[in-house]
């Protein structure tokens, strides 16, 4: 079985992929062993280094930059798909006065690192006392970023969808918002979805820039346990813990979009209904259903 762009593989190409399959495991496996055996050569599992976790207070602490990061990194997310969904629209608009603003402001804050607009918001704030604190800075900044780039994920999905479509619909006397919103939309979402989702899981991670501006998510509040001579500077544990936990909430967000995604095909399946009966024949006319006119 084969498509335009890939052709299955034969007997030989699966057995030589599947070595490489198992040589690339190897390495990997191999590259792992070794760093945690630097790791146990230079004292990263000693007890000492690891004892704090076990404290409430400590665990609290975590407990508290994770509230910190899942809140920033919560509103943002709702704000950005807002502003992806509104300047997305726009960007397809038919009238230039629109679509032409809309392109400027999604390319040039695509064009801007995420770090620079949390400054531009932090030290704005402080300059001109707008009574924005860190949180609102770390949200502004990861909106107007993932915003953009989730207007242009909008806009390419439905400008993929067949054009056949879009032709179809407004033959049959549909505006362009129906067209958009009941025929290109339902239909570009599925392709879009893995995207959102990658640029979400960007979004999350991107949280942890807030230390640099003094907010106490994860990555903050590591930095300060990791700091402590009390436990030897337990830096390495510290972040492997706050690794951990990063990697959980993005394999969480994973599964949502893999469950999102699967119930979005089930709901377009085709259920393989017999087609409609045509209209039996009037018997009085006395037509044979089967003669030929």
């Amino acid at each position: 079985m084969s498509s335009v762009l890939y052709e299955s593989p034969g007997p030989r190409a699966k057995v030589r992929n599947r070595i490489l399959n198992v040589v690339v495991l190897v390495v990997l496996a191999g590259a792992i062993a070794w760093l945690i055996h630097r790791m146990y050569v230079n004292g990263q599992f000693e007890s000492r280094l690891w004892r704090q976790f076990q404290y409430t207070a400590i665990q609290n602490q975590l407990l508290h930059g994770l509230v910190n990061t899942l809140k920033a990194a919560g509103l943002a997310a709702v704000f950005a798909l807002l502003f992806g969904a509104v300047f997305a629209a726009a960007r397809i608009s038919d009238h230039a006065w629109l679509r032409t603003p809309a392109t400027l402001i999604v390319e040039l804050f695509r064009a801007i690192p995420l770090l620079i607009l949390m400054f531009f918001f932090y030290y704005g704030n402080i300059q001109f006392q707008l009574g924005l604190g860190p949180f609102w800075a770390v949200v502004f900044g990861l909106t107007l970023y993932n915003g953009s780039v989730l207007a242009e994920i909008f806009r390419a999905g439905i400008a993929a969808v067949p054009k056949g479509q879009r032709e179809a619909a407004y033959a049959i006397g549909l505006r362009k918002n129906q067209v958009v919103r009941l025929v290109l939309l339902p239909q570009a979402i599925s392709s879009m979805l893995p995207a959102i989702v990658s640029q979400l899981v960007v979004l999350l991670k991107d949280t942890a820039l807030g230390f640099i501006i003094t907010y106490e998510e994860l990555l903050y509040v590591g930095r300060q346990m990791g700091g402590r001579l009390t436990y030897g500077f337990p830096y390495i544990p510290t972040y492997i813990v706050i690794a951990v936990i990063y990697i959980g909430l993005c394999s969480l967000l994973s599964l949502l979009a893999r469950y999102l995604e699967g119930r979005s095909r089930r709901r377009r399946k085709v259920t393989g209904a017999p087609p409609p009966m045509t209209e039996a024949p009037d018997a009085a006319s006395g037509l044979d259903p089967g003669a030929k006119i």
